[in-house]
């Protein structure tokens, strides 16, 4: 197969892009990224020159540029991660969010319905979104994949009208599709825009960690090797028109989080116990903002038998660890020379 992942320089992107070029060298892996500020092609160095992979540089907001990749590799599957994720910016800029998570994604069903319109046998689109669709929840309950959708930022309504719109193009065309809403991810490779690279970073540089409002919202944490591989099972052996919701049976109020990462950060650079935590201060929260996300994967689980291979201590050990022995690779992320690569290594 010819596959198309979008956004595979990205965070979730280059693990997913990583583990279809090692698990499945039968597969041409194509990797389109635009290479904006979170798309890094450090990540990919160690695939970077494996036979199977290629790199595209393009945005999918640009129709013309899709429709003509489309028509010269004649792509049998598409892994659509490529969105604009960050909610603080949706709020900003709304109509970046609109551009890139709703425009994009019709621009890449329009270009495979083309190619595909005579054989659909053998094809997927495959669509990642966010459990952010589903608004927020109180004190109990969990999102299924039956969950009515209840968007609340900009960010959240972008993905959402994407994928109301695969579902669309999967009932009106016959297109092949499936959804996966994931939870919270964090690991190896994540800008440090988000909380838990944010807050490894500012730990280093002993720098103020702020925490919206109270510090009592609780998010679902998803290992992000554990996601991509959610992915794989997926996109071989889901359903097509199916929805899975993907999440790591682990739910943590972001205060009691960033204390854990406190004492797990003190530990390895040996500072003594609650130094990390005087650099916690409370900030102004930000509007809109969801009490509660928390996924049943139950029927992921069922189907496919997937689980989280690692418990959250674990997991958030193995990503302390990465940042702290991959000093190089924080540096250039957090001065912006990681931006130069693409010209060092394409020209």
């Amino acid at each position: 197969m010819n596959i198309l992942i979008t956004g595979g320089a990205g965070f979730i992107g280059s693990h997913v892009v990583r583990r279809f070029v090692k698990n499945h060298p039968q597969h041409n892996i194509y990797n389109l990224d635009a290479l904006t500020y979170a798309g890094n092609l450090e990540n990919l160095r160690d695939v970077e020159k494996s036979s199977n992979y290629h790199f595209l540089k393009g945005d999918i907001v640009d129709a013309n540029y899709i429709n003509e990749i489309f028509n010269t590799y004649q792509f049998d599957g598409v892994i659509h991660l490529a969105a604009e994720s960050h909610v603080d910016r949706s709020i900003t800029d709304p109509l970046a969010f609109v551009k890139t998570n709703v425009f994009g994604t019709v621009n890449l069903l329009n270009a495979a319905k083309a190619i595909w319109v005579d054989d659909f046998s053998e094809k997927r689109f495959y669509h990642v979104s966010t459990d952010e669709v589903y608004g927020s929840l109180g004190a109990d309950g969990l999102f299924l994949e039956t969950t009515a959708y209840d968007p609340n930022s900009p960010y959240s309504a972008s993905k959402a009208s994407s994928d109301h719109f695969v579902r669309a193009y999967g009932e009106t065309y016959g297109m092949p599709y499936v959804i996966t809403n994931c939870s919270n991810n964090y690991g190896p490779n994540h800008f440090p825009e988000k909380l838990i690279p944010l807050f490894i970073n500012n730990i280093i540089e002993n720098q103020p960690l702020p925490v919206y409002g109270d510090g009592k919202y609780t998010r679902d944490w998803l290992f992000v090797e554990d996601h991509a591989r959610a992915i794989d099972l997926v996109f071989h052996k889901g359903r097509n028109h199916e929805t899975y919701n993907i999440g790591g049976f682990n739910e943590w109020q972001n205060i009691d989080l960033v204390k854990l990462l406190c004492q797990q950060m003190d530990v390895k650079l040996g500072r003594s116990e609650g130094t990390s935590e005087k650099l916690i201060t409370y900030v102004k929260d930000r509007p809109g903002h969801d009490l509660r996300y928390a996924i049943d994967a139950g029927k992921i689980n069922k189907e496919l038998g997937w689980e989280p291979s690692v418990t959250f201590e674990q997991g958030l050990e193995k990503t302390i660890d990465w940042y702290l022995n991959n000093e190089e690779w924080l540096n250039n992320v957090t001065s912006g020379s990681y931006q130069e690569y693409y010209q060092k290594m394409y020209n």
